[in-house]
């Protein structure tokens, strides 16, 4: 990797490789988002203790609404199925009224996926919906990153790191099957002090709202003290409007948890997040899932309630997961719903959905999320805010796991490196 003034390439986690062989374009991709998800090359101890679960907060307790008599993780019998023709698939979004499935490629691409009268067989259209492969930087943890549309399905929204390294956020209109590439707007640009920790979800919320999710800037143990400055826009999730106002690309909402606070970006919604790779929503209940990738020892997954979420502060980088690291917990710090270790060759936690799709009854409730590295797929049912029950489930295989998607009707897909995976029952 190249580097540029004032930035050093991201290190790699020693001892994790993927998890299944992979095609050329694949191993590149995925020795690439190895770092993605981590810190550098800080040695580290495997501690002994693989997993924890804690309340959500030190000073409240977040609701999942999940019934008491919830879902049984043992009666849980999943596969995959591959679906051909992509390359490096990061994210996926679904566009309202369309039955298609829309796949960014880590490349720069952005692929339609037609699933037409035979859901088992989809095609991959020939031409992309939109290419930026001459726009996007190609480093370890860059690329294009992340994509959704407007509630109205007449914009396509993509996260992706240009040729500099920094984050852009920009909007096309989209009209059939393509984007306009005349129509191209920058919503929000973000300077990216190094080349890691870029996050790049991009999604629209149950409130038609465009949440942004940043991580702290880059290289490790948060060398520039971004966890906790509620000045920048890093290490953050922001929610914004993307009509322009006043000279910039979008609009901050009136009723942000921090507008006319002096000292805090307005942008922010949630806050102290080391590189948030992942971020949804549960469709019955509204609770916010995050997937936060720590540093050398830990993985988290933290939850909120809808009532709770705006304004949470998850602590970092006075902490990593539940472990203090440049301080202890803040007040009013939100702990994560669970932690795991990087034992057994997990190495980046990868943050996914809860299902409410009509295809696996025995799935209904359970919130799905991954280990890069070791391909691991968790299970995890929460009442009340804390664990109800977590297992790893047998997925019938293991792939370096990019990122999880939603279609329209709820089902779930994994994104890994050698391609795209729908979720069924075995």
């Amino acid at each position: 990797m190249s580097t540029r003034t004032g930035r050093r390439p991201t290190g790699r986690r020693a001892g994790a490789p993927p998890a299944a062989p992979l095609s050329a374009l694949a191993m590149v991709i995925a020795l690439g988002l190895v770092a993605t998800a981590c810190a550098g090359s800080t040695p580290r101890t495997n501690p002994s203790t693989t997993s924890t679960t804690t309340p959500s907060s030190s000073s409240t307790t977040a609701g999942a609404t999940t019934p008491a008599a919830g879902p049984d993780l043992g009666a849980v019998k999943l596969a995959l199925t591959k679906l051909d023709g992509l390359n490096g698939p990061i994210a996926l979004a679904v566009r309202p009224g369309d039955d298609a499935l829309y796949v960014a490629e880590k490349t720069g691409r952005v692929r339609r996926v037609a699933q037409g009268q035979t859901p088992a067989k989809p095609t991959v259209d020939a031409t992309p919906v939109l290419d930026l492969s001459g726009q996007v930087s190609t480093g370890s943890e860059q690329g294009l990153l992340g994509l959704t549309f407007s509630p109205d399905g007449s914009k396509l929204y993509v996260d992706y790191t240009d040729r500099a390294g920094d984050t852009q956020v920009v909007e096309y209109a989209f009209a059939g099957a393509k984007a306009d590439g005349a129509s191209r707007r920058t919503v929000l640009s973000v300077d990216q002090p190094f080349a890691n920790h870029n996050g790049g979800e991009v999604a629209f919320g149950p409130d038609a709202k465009l949440y942004i999710g940043l991580g702290d800037g880059g290289s490790e143990n948060d060398p520039n003290l971004i966890g906790q400055n509620q000045g920048t826009l890093l290490s953050k999730i922001l929610r914004i409007d993307p009509t322009p106002s006043a000279g910039k690309g979008y609009t901050v909402p009136a009723d942000n948890p921090f507008v006319g606070r002096a000292g805090v970006a307005p942008e922010t919604f949630a806050w102290g997040l080391r590189n948030p790779w992942r971020f949804s929503w549960d469709r019955a209940t509204g609770d916010l899932w995050i997937g936060d990738v720590g540093q050398d020892r830990w993985e988290e997954v933290d939850m909120r309630a809808p009532a709770d979420a705006a304004g949470s502060n998850f602590g970092w980088s006075l902490m990593d997961a539940t472990h203090p690291f440049h301080g202890t917990n803040p007040p009013g710090g939100v702990l994560p719903i669970v932690e795991y270790s990087h034992d057994g060759g997990n190495c980046a936690v990868t943050g996914g959905y809860v299902y409410r799709g009509p295809g696996i009854a025995a799935l209904q409730g359970v919130y799905l999320y991954g280990d890069y590295c070791s391909g691991r797929v968790w299970g995890l049912v929460a009442s009340a805010g804390k664990v109800v029950d977590r297992r790893q489930l047998d997925v019938g295989g293991t792939h370096p796991i990019f990122s999880f998607g939603e279609d329209a009707a709820g089902e779930l897909y994994l994104l890994a490196a050698d391609g795209l995976y729908r979720i069924g029952p075995a």
